[in-house]
């Protein structure tokens, strides 16, 4: 039983895949409604400048693009949790 007062911090693997999940859902997600809706959604702009090697209707466009989004999750998680290990700790 735990306390009240304790909270169970998530690992940086967890945490990792469940950012890059996130972050490959919403691509896909965006890359759908830019090709269900190709004149008014051109969402792909905003994913150019970031992920490099992706280019809007091409495969291997899509396939960078998805590794990329992958790869952020997993930035985010290792620079995230060891800060937020940290500040938890001082506090």
């Amino acid at each position: 039983m735990t306390d009240a007062h304790t909270v169970r911090i998530p690992t940086i693997p967890t945490v990792g895949h469940a950012l890059s999940v996130f972050l490959l859902l919403t691509y896909l997600i965006c890359i759908g409604f830019g090709l269900l809706v190709p004149g008014e959604a051109r969402m792909y702009e905003a994913w150019a400048p970031l992920l490099p090697g992706f280019e809007w209707l091409t495969v291997s466009g899509f396939v960078f693009g998805a590794i990329g989004a992958y790869a952020y999750g997993w930035y985010i998680a290792l620079f995230f949790m060891p800060i937020y290990r940290f500040l938890e700790k001082r506090s």
